[in-house]
């Protein structure tokens, strides 16, 4: 089984979903995307993640992104869970949820950790960009839920660094100022950045986020 790591391209695959064929990469098109994996349909808290990220649906539109659940439960099983979902989150699942019941893409990215359990997937997240590249992978156990506010702030920190010669510091949120790449001179920066600078270090310098008015 191949290692995926940052920067690799995200593997490709064809799978079934509660919204049809997925041939992935096609799918992606030019848009960011999610896809993240679920130990088993029909549990509490993968039940409360599906539905938050229904609710975000237009933070993660507004962003470019597209969204992907997995798990490796079958179509029928799907198609009632997301009636449970929509009932009890009070929302309506609108994006695809894989089926993987051959557990072909959970291997293919190994969702699958045999130490936490040996047939159902761990709670694997990863952004991937529009190049097909992976950005981002944060696995969570499967008792604990994810944070989506904090995968959107991730993804504004990705999107925000892929087109501007900057970092975001500790707990930054869109807003903050962030750090200048050292890669650029201090005497370049004016060149670089309209809205100043603040030297603090020699290698840590700050400027009010580029891209907002």
């Amino acid at each position: 089984m191949a290692t995926i790591r940052l920067g690799d391209v995200a593997p490709n695959f064809t799978a079934e979903s509660s919204e049809g064929t997925i041939h992935f990469h096609e799918w992606l098109g030019d848009s960011w995307g999610i896809l993240f994996s679920h130990p088993a349909d029909y549990t509490p808290v993968c039940t409360t993640e599906l539905g938050t990220v229904a609710k975000y649906s237009e933070e993660f539109k507004k962003r470019n992104v597209k969204v992907v659940a997995l798990s490796v439960d079958g179509l029928e099983s799907h198609k009632g869970w997301i009636k449970d979902i929509n009932e009890t989150q009070n929302t309506t699942v609108n994006f695809p949820i894989i089926a993987d019941e051959d557990k072909k893409v959970s291997e293919l990215y190994d969702m699958i950790h045999p130490n936490a359990d040996s047939n159902l997937t761990v709670r694997s997240v990863f952004i991937i960009d529009p190049d097909k590249k992976v950005k981002l992978m944060i696995t969570y156990p499967a008792s604990t839920g994810r944070n989506f506010d904090e995968l959107l702030r991730v993804i504004d920190s990705l999107q925000l660094t892929a087109y501007h010669k900057v970092a975001t510091p500790a707990n930054w949120q869109s807003g903050d100022d962030c750090v200048v790449s050292p890669s650029i001179a201090t005497a370049d920066i004016p060149s670089h950045f309209s809205k100043g600078f603040k030297e603090i270090k020699p290698y840590l310098r700050m400027t009010p986020q580029p891209d907002l008015k």
